[in-house]
């Protein structure tokens, strides 16, 4: 099984990548409604409450602190992935890569939006469609794939 030292570490590595490729993606949705930065702002709301979720411009306030939370919250659950998957031989292979990353993208889309509380949910679902949704949670586990198969090679 794989230490919490180097989950960390892992998951430093493979939550950034899920977060940069769903950020790309909230940013392809939001520009496809016109909104490019609406969806990043939206995860601001944890901050700045509802008013965030009305926010359709760029903005260091709330554009760099949505991605700032969506970015930390990306690397815990890129760190709760390694420690579960990291250890398993089969997670060097593709196939089993991508199906880990499937689940644990799951696993985060159940807890965001079932468990966790209105007030701490990601925000973006107010600026997107469910179709939209279920995108950045691909895009997440993409990104979860690609880390955990880079890191597995060396």
């Amino acid at each position: 099984m794989t230490s919490w030292k180097q989950a960390l570490k892992e998951g430093l590595v493979t939550g950034s990548l899920a977060s940069m490729l769903s950020t790309a993606y909230l940013v392809f949705a939001g520009e496809r409604r016109g909104i490019p930065a609406a969806p990043t702002n939206a995860v601001s709301h944890w901050i700045y409450g509802n008013r965030a979720l009305r926010q359709d411009e760029a903005s260091l306030r709330y554009t760099a602190t949505g991605y700032f939370i969506h970015h930390a919250c990306s690397v815990f659950w890129g760190v709760l992935h390694a420690k579960a998957w990291g250890g398993r031989p089969e997670a060097k292979r593709p196939v089993p890569a991508i199906a880990g990353a499937i689940v644990t993208a799951g696993v985060a889309n159940l807890v965001d939006y079932t468990l966790t509380p209105k007030r701490l949910r990601p925000g973006f679902e107010h600026r997107l469609g469910k179709p939209e949704m279920a995108n950045v949670y691909a895009c997440f586990a993409i990104g979860l794939a690609i880390g955990s198969m880079l890191l597995k090679k060396r």
